[in-house]
């Protein structure tokens, strides 16, 4: 800012220097925030992005070996099928040859070995850990299936059960490369967004020439052409030119942004209809699309509470097969029924009780959800804050850049008899266009909202302390403080002037030749989203609370606006995170929504941290969850998908169990007096439709 305007904007009263002093004390926190991220960034990235690589190959070819596993051991249950005498009596054929009991013993031997290795060997991680899970559940089904049917085929009377193995091994292999493989989905689907990004650039060199070279090239401060329906090809501000882009791909915007001098646009977003001239900001791991596929990896390998939930369903499960199973045994030897009767049962409650849905249930709806929420703008980095969202009690908003857009608008214009609304605006805008300062700004953006022509001064000076002086359009202009109308006398309506002053609003007087032409009252602008957003939360029993550095006028004004629960003022950054505590304190779950820079400790004290107008800087560290848009309607998609993540989780985990609440005692001949055993085969259809079930609810997540 130039002295001139310091010297022009030194007339607002002294409310109004705190007003200003606020705004800008935030905005060098969110500039200087910004730059020290970008520094911690960047190292972690050196550190650690090679090892992020490596395990998201790993996770590729594990989904290959899976893959590959699921359909040569397929193709071998065929003949297994085939040799099974239990399908031959149930399809009514025969298939006898010598030794075809031994074909069948070297096939599900293969099958075991090769089909089951990963279990196998699964389950030797989580009995090393002591922490039994979903693989040494499944090994102890297909090992006791293995050693079962290999004594039969050794001279132990009883019948074989090779091919529910072998399907059981299928169907286990099915489910884990299908979960993998949607697991996978989410920040497969956001790299393919960088596929998208253009190999070239159009790079404008120092003498004027414009050349395309690899994008790969580019490095910060370079000037790169854009021209109309190409894509940007880096993080960069506008230096030229006047566009509409498309960022639907990116932040969920569905509108495309005017978008003009000195404006950020992202790379990967589409060109309008004009020409850009852009100064590159950030490439490579530093842009908004490699530091959104870091977040959404971060937010994968983050343990969910629901999903330790279903690795703890795991573990009893397994307690509770070995349990069942031996019981079984005793019980019928109790009740006089031979040892291969009562050894057939116990196989088949071991089998039974491998429910594989309940691998699936937690899993794929964290899958869908995370695809679900980067597609609508809401990163999430903390799974376990996120699922929390449901239960929130109260929401806190920064006021600056949140509940409001951070910048001056026109609020009030009062006029003089003999003057107009826009007569007066076009004389103020014309005189504050030769300023920079935020209010000068704020008079201008009035102006041209109104698509008022504003003039070029005849003359123009600054008063020192005092306004703004020039002549435009044979008239003589003035914008002056109150502190000047006072020191000269001139009067004014006191009592409007009390009356908006009390509001919180910065006042400036508009003379005209020497006589008051009218008043202008500005404030920060209060965004009509954010009406809706706290509308939203009344409705859903969430308090909503407002924490400002702001003086109390203008927060009770914009809380009165917004019909805002509770507020806090004058409360300085430091403090903001004890505040958090406070409401914390009164027994009330809280998520705090600020820019995520100048908020950190609060965001880090509250049981959920929203960064919010996060803009292409997504990465915030403290916070949990990160809005790309600047909307506070945001927070209540964010509240209403925790939501809807539960819910699906918790009906998967009551399918999957429910499947063995219901199959363990039928396994066990509970109602064998009546006619009703249930045989492994008829346990694997079972497994499989619940299986089927889990996954088609979970596809079914909508928020």
């Amino acid at each position: 800012m130039g002295k001139t305007d310091e010297n022009h904007h030194n007339h607002h009263s002294h409310q109004d220097h705190q007003d200003h002093q606020i705004h800008d004390n935030h905005e060098s926190q969110l500039h200087n925030g910004h730059g020290n991220y970008q520094e911690h960034s960047g190292h972690n990235d050196k550190a650690d992005g090679g090892h992020a690589n490596h395990g998201h190959g790993d996770h590729e070819e594990m989904i290959s070996d899976f893959k590959r596993r699921f359909y040569i051991s397929l193709a071998i249950t065929i003949p297994i099928l085939i040799l099974s005498p239990m399908i031959q009596d149930f399809l009514g054929f025969r298939l006898q040859f010598f030794g075809d009991i031994y074909l069948l013993f070297i096939l599900s031997t293969f099958v075991f070995f090769y089909g089951g290795w990963p279990f196998l060997k699964g389950s030797v991680d989580e009995l090393r850990k002591k922490i039994p899970g979903m693989m040494t559940l499944i090994s102890l089904a297909i090992i006791v299936a293995y050693v079962y049917s290999s004594s039969t085929v050794f001279g132990l009377s009883g019948k074989n059960f090779f091919w529910e193995l072998a399907t059981l091994i299928d169907i286990m292999l099915l489910g884990h490369w299908l979960e993998m493989r949607s697991i996978m989905g989410a920040s497969r689907a956001l790299e393919e967004l960088v596929k998208m990004m253009p190999s070239e650039a159009h790079l404008i060199t120092e003498n004027g020439e414009v050349k395309d070279v690899p994008v790969s090239e580019l490095k910060e401060g370079d000037q790169v052409l854009v021209k109309p329906g190409e894509k940007v090809p880096v993080d960069g501000i506008i230096i030229k030119g006047v566009s509409s882009i498309d960022e639907s791909m990116l932040t969920g915007e569905s509108v495309p942004v005017e978008k003009t001098k000195d404006d950020k646009v992202i790379g990967g977003s589409i060109n309008g209809e004009g020409a850009l001239t852009i100064e590159v900001e950030k490439t490579g791991e530093a842009s908004y699309l490699s530091q959104v596929i870091k977040l959404v990896k971060e937010a994968q390998e983050t343990k969910s509470r629901t999903q330790d939930l279903s690795n703890r369903a795991a573990k009893w499960l397994f307690y509770i097969a070995l349990a069942a199973g031996f019981g079984t045994l005793i019980i019928w030897l109790l009740l006089g029924k031979s040892f291969a009767f009562a050894l057939e049962r116990m196989v088949t409650v071991m089998i039974i009780a491998c429910p594989h849905a309940l691998g699936l249930a937690a899993p794929l709806v964290i899958a869908i959800s995370t695809a679900i929420s980067a597609k609508k703008g809401l990163l999430i980095r903390n799974r376990a804050s996120f699922e929390g969202a449901r239960k929130l009690d109260a929401i806190v908003f920064d006021k600056t850049g949140t509940l409001t857009e951070g910048k001056f608008g026109i609020t009030d214009i009062i006029v003089n008899e003999g003057y107009e609304e826009n007569e007066l605006l076009m004389l103020a805008g014309s005189l504050e266009a030769q300023s920079q300062h935020p209010i000068a700004k704020g008079i201008v953006d009035g102006a041209q909202e109104r698509n008022i022509s504003l003039s070029e001064p005849e003359t123009f000076e600054s008063l020192t302390g005092k306004g703004l002086h020039g002549v435009i359009a044979g008239k003589d202009i003035m914008i002056v403080s109150p502190g000047y109308m006072k020191e000269n006398n001139i009067e004014y309506p006191h009592e409007e002037y009390k009356k908006l002053s009390n509001q919180g609003k910065t006042v400036v007087f508009v003379l005209v030749d020497n006589q008051l032409g009218g008043m202008i009252a500005l404030a920060d602008k209060v965004r009509e989203s954010a009406g809706r957003a706290i509308e939203k939360l009344k409705k859903m029993n969430i308090k909503s609370i407002m924490l400002t550095g702001d003086n109390r006028q203008v927060a009770e004004w914009v809380g009165k606006q917004l019909n805002i629960d509770e507020i806090y003022a004058e409360v300085l950054p430091h403090e903001k995170s004890d505040k958090i505590k406070e409401i914390k304190s009164k027994g009330l779950r809280v998520a705090m929504t600020g820019d995520g820079v100048n908020d950190a400790p609060a965001l880090a004290n509250a049981d959920l941290g929203i960064a919010i107008g996060a803009g292409t800087d997504v990465a915030m560290e403290t916070a949990d969850v990160i809005l790309v848009k600047s909307n506070p309607e945001d927070v209540v998609s964010i509240i209403e998908l925790s939501r809807a993540t539960y819910r699906k989780m918790i009906q998967n985990l009551w399918w999957a169990a429910g499947y063995n609440i219901f199959a363990i005692p039928l396994a066990a001949g509970i109602l064998y007096k009546l006619g009703v055993v249930l045989t492994p085969a008829i346990g694997a259809i079972l497994m499989s439709l619940s299986t089927i079930i889990v996954a088609i609810n979970a596809k079914l997540l909508k928020a």
